[in-house]
């Protein structure tokens, strides 16, 4: 069986233009991101899955500086980029990881993974009930799922986002709601605003060990010092956009 985690990547976010490519101590976000996911045990090879602009040619340059394979599809159309992906990279489990999570912990990943193949399911998220923290998500999709959602899939929220038509049509699929054991769903650890990145660099600064810090040590550092939440608790995450 062939897992492969694909993270999509570009440059031209919304709301925060170029966010992969800023500095986190000394790194990219997305070799931040690229170099967590790679301490999974159960991830796989790690593709990058970004856009055949022209604006997206520097990804691929980092890329080849982080050894990391690299795939270009469309940019608005990115269910249609994940499945041209993983059917280049001959995968039969795809890992979804966006490459604004710099915080992305390899344990959940592989908690993740693993309950999906107990389960023999085609889907399993752990944000579907959310309790993880907002930029720790990780979705587990069989390929013949992903090739049904691409397939049937219509709406272009369902595209844009990759995975919608799976969980809205639970009926057709094995789905698996991974969740923790605590609640810590209002967390904010995802990158999407100068805020965000605000409180990420100040996380990543209070570590010694840079990419070896756990969700855990994260948690350790807010409890001692909680005003860090306040530098991005008040963003709103922006809602999937139906039609």
């Amino acid at each position: 069986m062939q897992i492969i985690t694909i993270i999509q990547a570009r440059m031209g976010s919304t709301r925060l233009p170029g966010k992969v490519m800023l500095d986190l101590c000394g790194q990219t976000v997305l070799a931040r991101v690229v170099q967590r996911v790679r301490r999974s045990r159960l991830a796989g090879d790690v593709v990058i899955a970004t856009t055949t602009k022209s604006s997206d040619d520097v990804l691929v340059e980092e890329c080849g500086r982080l050894a990391v394979k690299v795939f270009r599809g469309s940019e608005s159309d990115v269910l249609d980029r994940y499945y041209n992906a993983a059917n280049h990279f001959h995968a039969d489990v795809i890992v979804r990881i966006c490459s604004d999570c710099p915080l992305i912990d390899p344990e959940i990943v592989d908690q993740t993974i693993r309950s999906f193949l107990e389960a023999q399911a085609d889907y399993a998220s752990n944000a579907l009930d959310r309790t993880y923290p907002r930029g720790l998500d990780a979705e587990i999709v069989s390929w013949q799922a992903l090739a049904c959602c691409w397939r049937d899939a219509r709406a272009s929220y369902q595209r844009s986002h990759v995975t919608p038509y799976i969980y809205e049509n639970p009926d057709q699929f094995r789905i698996v709601r991974a969740r923790g054991c605590e609640d810590y769903s209002d967390c904010r650890w995802t990158l999407d605003t100068t805020e965000d990145l605000a409180f990420i660099r100040a996380v990543y600064g209070r570590m010694e060990d840079k990419d070896g810090f756990s969700w855990r040590d994260v948690l350790s550092v807010l409890d001692e010092e909680p005003e860090l939440k306040e530098l991005n608790q008040h963003i709103v995450q922006k809602a999937l956009q139906e039609g």
